[in-house]
């Protein structure tokens, strides 16, 4: 409906003269008096309304122009920002034929926080018989994140054995057609190093089982993993190119967590720490135990309560987990069994028993996903999660798998012995290799700093993007 303010006009000042031409009492007049500031505090009613729909429109636009500039901050000052600010008010407010006129932003990046103003004036209405052409309209915001804040980074990567698994198909095929190896991993057992160590007239092979494996040029998953952890290094250094921000530290996650780089500011220090075999991140070396609940309980007293990120000495946390998932052991699964009493369920290709009944190994049981709640210890004092899940595959050839992660929740001992609680709606049926991603979700701060991968590009984009998902996020402070 569109109001015409000139036949508006025309119309009141036709009823004011008729109302002092009336002779007819003092009623008259009283009206006439009263009238015009009646109609003025209606209008001004009515404008008011407007200007301030207008001034909450314009929050919301201030508020986005922020959320975008802040992924910025470390490479505008205040004058360029202030430019990428206009621009989008200008490119919203052609969009939105906005009604107010921008006078004024001010960016101030003290503090590691951007702070800014917006004011305008809307034109009025019907006040304009007041002759109040314009309503001034500001508003003010300010946010904060990652991106802008001290930040200490502890990249943790899982060693357990399944993490020597070879990274692509292809290679996984040749391990298994090698009649040295005969299985798709790089294991490091005493006894399948014997077994590589000397051919059939006893010529040695290679000083050790991984040896052999790097000599055919193979690439296993936890290369991959160190190879992704690079990729971090690179996004710190674009993202605190004075190194005076953010921290890194290295842990690898076994039987416990072992510290192989205290958080510092040196990148370049990291880098040389993920070459050396001695750091213990290498595929040179592989953990028999993989125990998340030991090992994340000690990682809690290594990082700490986190802060809120607005100095050296308060600094925000982030986990960045790279891991399988599973609460394991090789001993759990290759002792205790009894074999006279074993039955075979199922063979595989070449005839051996691939799956047993479930009661013939005694442990066989506790060798499930981790419990999320664990992932608590960390949570709990303000750390942030993020998870990579590098995809337990499938080995339906090997009865050790199709005799633990294969068989069911149901058949685990997860609620007995690690406490675990099944996800609601999930049926116990649901086998514990489908469930790792499920427990890994719930272990992480979010349903978005959690990503599975399989394939070798995956699990090296992976962690870049869960660091890059937690950079860019951002709370509006005012």
């Amino acid at each position: 409906m569109h109001f015409d303010l000139g036949l508006f006009r025309q119309l009141i000042t036709g009823r004011m003269a008729n109302i002092v031409r009336d002779k007819g009492g003092n009623v008259a007049l009283t009206v006439a008096i009263c009238m015009v500031p009646m109609l003025l505090a209606v209008g001004a009613g009515l404008d008011y309304t407007r200007a301030y729909n207008i001034q909450s429109r314009m929050q919301s636009d201030l508020d986005a122009a922020l959320v975008a500039a802040i992924k910025e901050i470390d490479d505008y000052d205040e004058d360029a920002i202030v430019e990428k600010m206009k621009e989008w008010f200008d490119a919203q407010s052609e969009k939105q034929n906005a009604t107010y006129d921008l006078t004024d932003i001010k960016v101030d990046k003290t503090g590691h926080t951007i702070t800014a103003s917006a004011s305008g004036t809307v034109p009025t209405t019907v006040m304009t018989l007041a002759d109040i052409k314009t309503v001034p309209v500001g508003v003010v915001s300010a946010i904060e994140g990652p991106a802008t804040s001290y930040l200490e980074v502890y990249i943790v990567i899982d060693k357990s054995p399944s993490m020597l698994l070879a990274a692509t198909s292809e290679d996984q095929l040749m391990l298994r057609a090698d009649p040295n190896i005969r299985c798709e991993f790089a294991c490091h057992s005493t006894e399948d190093s014997e077994k590589v160590r000397k051919n059939m007239t006893g010529s040695v092979l290679a000083p050790s089982y991984y040896a052999y494996i790097e000599s055919l040029g193979v690439k296993l998953r936890t290369d991959v993993a160190l190879d992704a952890v690079e990729e971090v290094l690179d996004m710190i250094d674009a993202a605190d190119e004075d190194h005076a921000r953010i921290k890194v530290g290295l842990y690898s996650l076994g039987d416990t967590i072992t510290e192989a780089l205290a958080p510092t500011y040196s990148t370049s220090t990291a880098r040389k720490k993920l070459s050396d075999d001695a750091s213990g991140l290498t595929s040179a070396t592989s953990t028999s135990t993989t125990d998340f609940k030991t090992s994340l309980k000690a990682l809690q007293k290594k990082v700490g309560t986190a802060g809120d990120g607005t100095s050296a000495a308060s600094p925000l946390k982030l986990v960045l987990l790279l891991t399988d998932g599973v609460q394991s052991s090789r001993n759990w699964v290759i002792n205790n069994v009894d074999w006279k009493k074993a039955k075979c369920l199922q063979t595989n290709s070449v005839g051996n028993c691939s799956r047993h009944t479930s009661n013939s190994g005694k442990n066989w049981g506790i060798v499930a996903p981790l419990n999320p709640d664990w992932c608590g210890y960390l949570k709990n004092d303000d750390a942030t999660v993020a998870v990579l899940y590098t995809e337990y595959l499938a080995i339906p050839e090997d009865w050790g798998y199709n005799d633990t992660l294969d068989d069911t929740m149901a058949k685990s001992r997860w609620t007995s012995t690690w406490g675990g609680t099944l996800h609601s709606g999930v049926s116990s049926s649901t086998t514990r290799h489908d469930y790792i991603p499920i427990a890994l979700q719930d272990c992480a701060s979010s349903s978005d700093l959690f990503i599975s991968a399989a394939s070798e590009d995956e699990i090296t984009a992976g962690l870049s993007t869960l660091f890059n998902q937690y950079l860019t996020s951002v709370r509006l402070t005012q």
